[in-house]
């Protein structure tokens, strides 16, 4: 029998889960999910697999590298999926992670408009906040935008 209850075929699992068949192709070298193949070498994946092309998917959408997902799936015994618990504590794992990328992501949609202190000059507002460059002598790099340790910080915040 080439199909056992419960189990998707590649096709019927990139239809269900909005991926290219393409792309769980390279989830599963990646070894972020896995199949089992039949006597005819097709690919069959438990249904559960949904789950984790979600959380795979989620993860890329904030910028999680697909590396760091991989080491939290291989933290699952039996590449299971991740049950309520677990996605507690990958979600915990991330929490440091996802808030640092908020920031970022703030200071793009907030700050990024005035002077950043990286030394260009080029705005008007750059005569104003850091002038003939004064912010050089904190070191390298946009010095409104991050603290000695490279933390991301508002300008008004950072120092």
């Amino acid at each position: 029998m080439d199909s056992e209850p419960g189990e998707l075929t590649v096709g019927q699992l990139a239809d269900r889960s909005g991926v290219a068949i393409s792309a769980l192709h390279f989830y599963e070298r990646q070894n972020l999910i896995i199949s089992r193949r039949t006597p005819g070498n097709q690919r069959r994946y438990k249904r559960d697999t949904l789950r984790r092309v979600a959380m795979i998917r989620i993860a890329q959408r904030v910028g999680i590298p697909l590396a760091e997902v991989a080491a939290i799936l291989a933290l699952l015994p039996d590449n299971r999926t991740p049950t309520r618990q677990d996605w507690e504590r990958i979600s915990e794992s991330w929490q440091a992670e996802l808030d640092r990328r908020i920031v970022h992501l703030e200071q793009l949609r907030n700050d990024f408009k005035d002077c950043i202190g990286c030394g260009c000059l080029s705005l008007d507002r750059c005569a104003l906040a850091n002038p003939y460059d004064t912010l050089s002598t904190r070191g390298p790099g946009p010095q409104r935008l991050v603290d000695p340790a490279g933390t991301p910080c508002h300008p008004a915040g950072c120092r």
